[in-house]
């Protein structure tokens, strides 16, 4: 069979799991090795199918294995297909808004990206943490948002998460502590949100989530120590879509095996754009670090198909041929579509009733993200301070009164 027609360079290799593919970029940069399964499943029923997952990659858990398989039930198949694609429509839809100036400033959208949102947060409860970067829409969703309030909160409506006050880079939802604007910053805040939870002794854990391009940054090994020393209940998340802004990570990373690079912290690869594989790798993360054997480190290994923000084009440092041939053959919607098709779990009907709900869902929450009502700006100073802002002086000056009255006040 011909799996590829028009690739730069490429290596294809037979194995008895599948198809391995290691393509090399224009760039230099090596996509991490990855197989493709041609959707064998160990067993069917009428209500469940069992899919082999992707090979993994382990770092310091010898004699510890993820199950080369995870069950699907048809409800399972359904949900998690509609989540991946309500994702991808809704970013779709903000690429819109954006263009269109409903949307102002930075806007990153996260396509291509939903199969590690979606396989991790089957794994949690929840009242399990998150904490992310800029890239935080589908996160967001994921954690309990509507569509609606996320994409009324990017054009900067009173209805928004965040009251149209956050925009792209901080939306907020139960247990979901955004959307983080400075790279790597977020990654000693979710230490800390582990510790709160073994401080509390309440059985939760943080999965704290950083690109490739965040990897390098001080502050993420400085987390990794702290996270190591007080055997904190912290999940490290690398989403490596092989680019930090544009620099592949070939380019600055002299290790690019992220899931190693904590070192002392047991890691893991993962493909991210299979999204059972992801749910079996954070099974057996989360049960790792609620058992008390401290932090782990995911890789998941996925791509994504807009530029950095919608600023950049992405095409200066990578190929449209490239773009195109990982929405061909690496797609994490699509890949899960033809393997639960070939399971016969769903049919193309069920599939089209999924994507009319999908496309009546977003297009009401466009709707509302062009028509609702912004913010008053006599609330522009609302929750500076977590008890508003009656009563809080700053040597006797109130900082609401005072951008109110533009008084001249030295504070």
């Amino acid at each position: 069979t011909k799996i590829l027609s028009k690739m730069m360079a490429a290596t294809l290799t037979i194995r008895s799991t599948g198809l391995s593919l290691l393509v090399k970029r224009s760039v230099g940069k090596i996509f991490p090795p990855m197989s493709f399964q041609l959707c064998k499943m160990a067993t069917v029923s009428s209500q469940s199918a069992e899919f082999l997952c992707q090979p993994y990659k382990y770092h310091k858990l010898d004699g510890h294995e993820i199950p080369s398989s995870g069950l699907v039930t048809r409800d399972q198949a359904m949900d998690y297909y509609r989540k991946m694609a309500v994702i991808r429509r809704m970013e779709q839809e903000a690429s819109k808004l954006y263009k269109e100036k409903f949307i102002r400033g930075f806007c990153h959208l996260y396509s291509g990206q939903e199969a590690t949102c979606v396989g991790i947060n089957d794994q949690l409860d929840n009242d399990d943490s998150v904490i992310t970067a800029y890239r935080a829409h589908g996160w967001t969703y994921i954690k309990g948002r509507t569509v609606a309030q996320v994409l009324s909160e990017l054009t900067g409506r009173k209805t928004g998460c965040t009251e149209g006050k956050g925009g792209s880079m901080h939306m907020y939802a139960h247990e979901f502590y955004g959307g983080n604007g400075i790279v790597g910053a977020q990654v000693p805040l979710g230490a800390g949100i582990a510790l709160a939870h073994q401080y509390r002794n309440n059985g939760h854990c943080c999965v704290t989530l950083y690109g490739d391009g965040a990897a390098n940054q001080g502050q993420v090994f400085e987390a990794f120590n702290m996270a190591a020393l007080w055997h904190l209940p912290c999940i490290f998340v690398v989403e490596n879509n092989g680019y930090g802004m544009g620099t592949s990570s070939s380019r600055s990373s002299f290790v690019n095996e992220y899931y190693t690079r904590g070192d002392y912290i047991p890691g893991i690869q993962v493909d991210g754009n299979c999204v059972v594989s992801v749910r079996e790798a954070a099974k057996f993360a989360v049960h790792w670090t609620k058992s008390g054997k401290g932090p782990i480190l995911l890789e998941c290994n996925t791509y994504r198909y807009f530029g950095h923000s919608m600023s950049d084009p992405g095409t200066s440092y990578r190929t449209r041929d490239e773009v195109q041939e990982m929405r061909l053959k690496r797609d994490p919607i699509a890949s899960f579509k033809e393997k639960i098709l070939n399971s016969k779990l769903l049919n193309e009907d069920n599939f089209k009733a999924i994507d009319k709900s999908v496309k009546e869902e977003v297009d009401l929450a466009v709707e509302s993200a062009r028509s609702d009502p912004e913010p008053d700006v006599n609330d522009m100073a609302l929750y500076i301070y977590s008890e508003g802002n009656n009563g809080k002086e700053v040597r006797g000056a109130d900082l609401f009164t005072h951008w109110k009255t533009n008084d001249k006040i030295s504070l």
